[in-house]
């Protein structure tokens, strides 16, 4: 069996350096399970913990106890498996997952980050969150039920969301007697829909998340089944970080000025470089920067060099998303919190007018001519949602009219902007193209939101 551990830190230890180094070599791995209401998500991911031996000794005792106190037996040996990911009150007393639930460990082959997804319709807006920075989704369906509407809603957010693996796991197939042709029923069903929403290739594995069938080790339940289990799958998948720093340009949305405040004692020789200071602090969005490399700053279109690349205190001579830096530039430029600064010769045309696909996640209804605060990167402006185009259909995978989006709606919408913006195609970049909708009275997070094409007006005026 894989040997796995928790992963912990050491004193001293830097984790964000050593998770950025691992996403950067294809070693750290984030997934997220999706599907509908009691398909056995939390069960699966406390099964696939629990084989792996990442699990703590006190919280399997914790665990044990309380599965024994709610009569809880069977086969799983007396474990209730979703305990170990439902850490609500409400989730426990329900039965149902409501939050997202993050849990980390490692095998000698890579680490992992997953998220435990609700299945609920009322809950959708947090598998959103779940699936948004996910190298994969786990895709549950219930053995005896097939493919369900919440199945089709949440494989039509993942096909928005450009996740890059689709693992669907054929649950409880335990209780179909391990058939093989009641699991080839569904495997066809599900390649159905996959080939209306265009989604390419997915992986399709027989499981039994209570009995542990093909999680951890391959089954001898399923002989017809000669694939991976689903960790070893998981364990062989490239990450996306991994791939996308080699094909995505260069890209640091501005999130503060960095420069010297007050007096600080430094030695005489770094007094004029300590005043001199003056560098752009923000998160790598995409891509990778060196130090000597050209680059443009948006809005303005300057461009200058990157003499100097900050971190913690320490020099680099490169940087990778989603490494956070200062960086120092050769030139003097009027740059403030919510610029881009870009690799030279790739920045789009900053725009006022996208086209947009919309997560509806607010129990307000949405209204053309609403007015609404769009947040790109670290810039945040004013705008109206001009139009909607229509609503997606999830029965026939087809956009429909609609005169408004409510709540856990998928809709293409139309957005006039305040100020021009470099937004790109969602299609072409996943973080340049993502955005969210925030209501400006309350600050609450309306919807979130992917640019599907971008108008070329950014001379026109804004919102009235």
């Amino acid at each position: 069996m894989t040997q796995v551990q928790l992963v912990q830190a050491q004193p001293g230890e830097l984790l964000l350096e050593r998770s950025v180094a691992e996403r950067a070599e294809g070693t750290l791995f984030r997934f997220a399970t999706a599907g509908s209401v009691d398909d056995g998500k939390s069960t699966l991911v406390g099964r696939l913990l629990h084989d792996s031996k990442a699990i703590l000794a006190d919280q399997l005792d914790t665990v044990t106890r309380t599965s024994t106190e709610r009569g809880f037996g069977g086969a799983a040996g007396g474990i209730d498996f979703a305990l170990l990911t439902d850490g609500l009150r409400a989730e426990r007393e329900q039965g149902i997952t409501i939050d997202v639930a993050y849990r980390y460990f490692a095998t000698d082959k890579r680490s992992f980050i997953l998220a435990d997804c609700p299945g609920h319709v009322q809950y959708t807006r947090n598998m959103v969150t779940g699936a948004t920075t996910a190298d994969a989704v786990i895709m549950l369906i219930d053995a005896r039920k097939g493919v369900l509407e919440q199945t089709r809603r949440h494989l039509s957010v993942v096909k928005l969301l450009r996740v890059p693996h689709i693992v669907i796991a054929v649950n409880k197939i335990d209780l179909q007697d391990y058939d093989e042709a009641a699991f080839g029923a569904v495997a066809a069903a599900v390649c159905r829909v996959t080939d209306e929403l265009g989604l390419g290739a997915v992986h399709i594995i027989p499981v039994s998340a209570l009995v542990g069938d093909n999680v951890v080790e391959r089954s001898a339940n399923t002989p017809w089944y000669d694939g991976p289990s689903l960790l070893e799958l998981l364990e062989t998948l490239p990450a996306a970080d991994a791939v996308a720093t080699n094909v995505e340009s260069f890209r640091l949305p501005v999130q503060l000025v960095l420069r010297p405040q007050g007096a600080v004692a430094v030695a005489p020789e770094d007094a004029a470089a300590y005043r001199d200071y003056r560098a752009y602090a923000g998160q790598v969005a995409s891509g990778t920067v060196r130090v000597g490399d050209t680059v443009t700053v948006t809005p303005g279109g300057a461009s200058t060099v990157v003499t100097g690349i900050d971190f913690a205190g320490t020099s680099l001579d490169h940087a990778i998303a989603p490494q956070s830096v200062a960086l120092r530039l050769r030139d003097d430029l009027d740059i403030a919190r919510g610029a881009v600064i870009g690799a030279a010769g790739t920045m789009p045309e900053p725009v006022k007018e996208l086209s947009a696909a919309l997560f509806w996640l607010d129990p307000r209804a949405l209204r053309p001519g609403a007015r609404v605060l769009v947040k790109f990167g670290t810039h945040t402006v004013q705008a109206i949602v001009a139009t909607i185009t229509g609503r997606l259909n999830l029965d026939s995978l087809e956009l429909e009219d609609a005169s408004g989006l409510e709540i856990n709606d998928i809709g293409q919408v139309t957005v006039r902007l305040a100020a021009a913006l470099p937004v790109e195609t969602y299609a072409a970049n996943r973080r340049a193209g993502a955005f969210l909708v925030i209501q400006p009275q309350d600050g609450a997070t309306l919807a979130a939101g992917i640019v599907t094409a971008s108008g070329t007006v950014a001379g026109a005026g804004g919102p009235a």
